[in-house]
C-alpha cells in the first residue's frame, strides 16, 4: 500500500495509528498540499471514527487490514485533487459541524466574516413579536443561517436555493443541530417566492468572473457546483438581483450583509445605495485582510 504499512503473517496490518498519520502527512506534503497535516489528520479520523483526542490516545494502536485499505482509497482520492471535506462528508462552520453534498459549496473561513459582520450590525431589539427574522439566500449548507440561529436564540430563519439537493442538505444540518423547529427552507431563485419584513438578510452569492473560472484551483473547479461560483462576466450578475430584492424585503432598520469576492466591495456598496440602503461603516475584511463583508441598513423613512 502507498501509506507504507506491511502485513504481519497474521493477515493483520502493523501499522499503527500515528505512524500511519505521520506517512499520510509526508505524502501529501510531497504533493504540494498547505493542509497536510490537518487533511491526514481529518481522513484517518473519519476512516477510524475517531476525533482529535481519539487519534492521540489511540497512536500505539494497529490497525486492521480494512482500516487501512480504507485510509489508503481516503488518500487516493486526496492525491486525485478531492478536497479533504468532500472526502469525510462534513465541514466545520463558526464551530458546527455541517454535513456537504455535491449541490452545496465547501463553507470556508472567510464566510465567517459575513457571519461576524452580521451579528455586530444587528439592532439588540427584536421584531415587535419578540422574535427575530432573518433571510439567507443561496443558503448551500445552511452555514451562515445557521451560524446566526446558534447565537440569537430569539431568531427564527428562512434559507432559499435554486437547488433542492442543497435545501435538503441544509434541512439535514438544521435538523441535526437541534434548529429544525427555528427554521425553513424555499426552492427559489435568490428571494423571489418570499415576502418580508426581514430583521437581516445575508448571502454568499457566487462572485466568480466567468473567464476566471478556469483558472481556479482544483478541488474548487471540479468539485463545487459551478452554479454557486458563477458570478456572470464581471462576477457581480447576482448582486445585482438579490440586493434590490432583499431592500424591498428588510424591515425599517434591518440589515443586508453579503459576502463580496476580491476588489468587488466598491461596486456592491454602490449596488446598495442605488437600492436605498445606507452604509453603516466600511467592509469588514477578512484574515488575509481583503475586504470580505459588506453591510447596508434600510432607513426609516
Amino acid at each position: 500500500m502507498g501509506a507504507g504499512f506491511r502485513r504481519d503473517d497474521g493477515g493483520g496490518a502493523s501499522v499503527t495509528v500515528d505512524t500511519l498519520r505521520r506517512a499520510l502527512a509526508a505524502r501529501f506534503a510531497a504533493a504540494g498540499f498547505d493542509s497536510a497535516e490537518l487533511d491526514a489528520r481529518l481522513l484517518l479520523g473519519a476512516a477510524l471514527k475517531l476525533d482529535l483526542t481519539g487519534l492521540i490516545t489511540s497512536g500505539g494502536r494497529q490497525l486492521t487490514a480494512s482500516e487501512a485499505e480504507l485510509v489508503e482509497a481516503f488518500a487516493a482520492r486526496r492525491l486525485n485533487g478531492e478536497p479533504a471535506a468532500r472526502i469525510v462528508g462534513e465541514k466545520e462552520f463558526w464551530g458546527l459541524p455541517l454535513k456537504l453534498s455535491a449541490e452545496t459549496l465547501v463553507p470556508r473561513p472567510d464566510t465567517e466574516t459575513v457571519v461576524e459582520l452580521a451579528l455586530e450590525l444587528l439592532r439588540d431589539g427584536a421584531s415587535p413579536d419578540g422574535t427575530m427574522r432573518i433571510l439567507d439566500i443561496g443558503t448551500g449548507t445552511g452555514a451562515i443561517l445557521l451560524a446566526l440561529l446558534s447565537e440569537r436564540p430569539e431568531a427564527f430563519g428562512v434559507g432559499t436555493d435554486i437547488s433542492e439537493g442543497a435545501l435538503a442538505t441544509a434541512r439535514d444540518n438544521a435538523s441535526a443541530l437541534g434548529f429544525a423547529s427555528r427554521a425553513a427552507f424555499v426552492a427559489c431563485s435568490y428571494a423571489s417566492a418570499l415576502i418580508g419584513p426581514f430583521d437581516l438578510v445575508v448571502s454568499n452569492p457566487p462572485y466568480i468572473r466567468s473567464a476566471d473560472i478556469a483558472g481556479l484551483a482544483e478541488e474548487v473547479r471540479r468539485h463545487d457546483p459551478l452554479t454557486a461560483l458563477d458570478g456572470g462576466m464581471d462576477g457581480l450578475a447576482a448582486y445585482r438581483a438579490l440586493i434590490p430584492q432583499a431592500a424591498q424585503l428588510l424591515g425599517n432598520g434591518g440589515v443586508l450583509v453579503v459576502e463580496a469576492g476580491y476588489d468587488q466591495s466598491h461596486e456592491i456598496e454602490g449596488l446598495m445605495t442605488a437600492a436605498g440602503l445606507t452604509l453603516p461603516g466600511p467592509p469588514k475584511a477578512d484574515l488575509a485582510g481583503i475586504p470580505r463583508a459588506i453591510g447596508g441598513r434600510k432607513m426609516p423613512r
